[in-house]
């Protein structure tokens, strides 16, 4: 199935998000737009299929928003992204919700949560 609904994030800060979001967490850049030099920056990352939209533009959305996005195993990209310095917040964990999952945040207070479903088998 293919993504239905897309997380807008605001960034305030287009190097410092780039290098979080892509040399930090692994996601590429999808697009970007921007009507004029030095005006703000829209655009979108992916991460194995899971698309984010960030934006510099002020009334899109605050600083501090969240998004929860699900992996197909949570701490195997734990592992990625702490080899790579990146902070986390919360390390994997079992929820008793039935997921496994772990928090980051990003340099502008964005709440990122990654989880995979739990094997019942296992």
């Amino acid at each position: 199935m293919s993504q239905l609904v897309t997380p807008q994030l605001r960034a305030t800060n287009r190097e410092r998000t780039r290098a979080f979001y892509v040399d930090g967490l692994g996601f590429t850049v999808q697009w970007t737009h921007q009507f004029e030099p030095r005006l703000p920056v829209f655009g979108e990352v992916n991460l194995d299929g899971r698309s984010l939209f960030l934006t510099e533009h002020r009334g899109d959305c605050e600083v501090g928003g969240a998004a929860y996005i699900i992996l197909d195993d949570v701490d195997a990209f734990y592992r990625t992204i702490a080899a790579r310095g990146v902070p986390v917040l919360e390390p994997p964990e079992d929820a008793p919700w039935g997921v496994r999952e772990m928090m980051v945040i990003d340099p502008d207070g964005n709440r990122l949560r990654f989880a995979n479903r739990k094997d019942d088998d296992a």
